[in-house]
């Protein structure tokens, strides 16, 4: 890890000696609900029955474990299962990690761990190339994937190779619901971030604190000091972090209003009308621009503008626009940055091209509309 880490311990993953940040605890602090533990027990003990009727079907015990010719994650990254080659000949089956020899299992996972552990790229592809039946997808006793370690680790390359050999880019741990765009964000590696959504993985996905990454990097931001030299590569990396990942998420349309608010204090969000037209859409608070949250909370009114067809200097000497709105029959005189600059540009170049100052309809509604002003927007 370089030197924007806290803590250089690539293996434990903490991103701040702050406990309230540490989404990520290490496996001495694993604690796991007692609904979960109960069902894991209950299902583990099918498991435990499956696997014994399995072993000594027609009374007949299998011999001794040759070796492990394939993995695979249990449901929801819970433990290993893994395909026994035997001794004697019977079929290979499947089995629970607990009930193979410790032995045997750190000599199949040991390599794959100490590769992603150490982002080692060269060891990670040789494990892939020698098509051995592993899980891409295969889970540490944290319910953690290789690809988390990488991604934490800001090893753009072994990124790459274990999304190309089918990684799950959305998976979530089981120590706290992170992604792997959590830990790169977390981690402030912005080349793994962009890597990360260039790819295809999802920007919105939640940990089990309710935070996007794109929230846990703000939160880590608003923490990290200002004015330290120390801090300032920090800082920077989080800031590139944040706008890659506002630019994955918002790029697609520009709000055009709020209509409506929910929520209390850091949970507040506000439903979002766009410009291209898309379904309204509930945005947290920070990713909407400023300016709109505080004239939608001033409760200036919207409305919208079917063109301009007239311009006039004000009493201030700023610029007025006769603005035509698609809602009411009256036409009103906007100052300029009341009105859409699209609109103004159109209405100047149709004075270039000699249209006219003024519309026959807007002439007409001229005299009427003089000295109106209007908190439109």
């Amino acid at each position: 890890m370089d030197s924007l880490l806290l803590n250089h311990s690539p293996s434990r993953f903490k991103l701040s000696p702050n406990p309230k940040l540490l989404p990520i605890p290490s496996h001495h602090s694993l604690s796991v609900k007692p609904l979960h533990r109960l069902t894991f027990t209950a299902l583990f003990a099918i498991k435990n029955q499956e696997t014994q009727r399995t072993l000594q079907d027609d009374d007949e015990a299998y011999g001794e474990v040759s070796k492990i010719i394939g993995s695979r994650a249990l449901e929801g990254g819970t433990g290993m299962e893994y395909l026994i080659e035997w001794k004697d000949g019977h079929a290979p089956s499947w089995v629970p990690q607990d009930f193979i020899a410790k032995d045997v299992v750190a000599e199949y996972e040991s390599p794959w761990w100490t590769a992603a552990k150490k982002a080692d790229e060269m060891a990670l592809k040789e494990l892939i190339e020698a098509e051995d039946g592993r899980d891409i997808d295969a889970v540490d006793s944290d319910g953690r994937t290789a690809l988390l370690f990488v991604s934490g680790l800001g090893s753009e390359q072994c990124v790459r190779l274990l999304a190309e050999a089918g990684a799950d880019l959305n998976y979530r741990d089981n120590s706290g619901g992170l992604t792997a765009l959590h830990m790169a964000a977390g981690y402030v590696k912005p080349g793994v971030v962009k890597l990360l959504l260039e790819l295809g993985a999802d920007a919105e996905v939640e940990d089990d604190r309710s935070l996007t990454p794109l929230e846990l990097a703000k939160q880590i931001l608003r923490v990290t000091p200002k004015g330290n030299p120390m801090q300032f590569a920090r800082r920077l990396g989080l800031e590139t972090v944040i706008r890659n990942l506002e630019e994955a998420i918002y790029e697609y349309a520009e709000a055009q209003e709020i209509l409506e608010k929910r929520g209390k204090g850091d949970q507040v969000e506000y439903l979002v009308k766009w410009k291209d037209g898309s379904d309204n859409e509930w945005v947290k608070a920070g990713l909407i621009g400023e300016d709109l949250v505080r004239d939608y909370e001033a409760g200036l009114e919207y409305a919208v503008a079917e063109g301009v067809f007239g311009k006039r200097v004000g009493d201030d000497g700023k610029s007025e626009y006769l603005v035509k709105w698609t809602d009411i029959d009256e036409a009103t005189w906007e100052p300029e940055e009341n009105v859409d600059p699209d609109l103004i540009k159109e209405f100047e170049e149709s004075q270039i091209d000699g249209v006219g100052d003024v519309g026959a309809q807007a002439q007409a509604q001229l005299s009427e509309a003089q000295g109106q002003e209007s908190a439109r927007v």
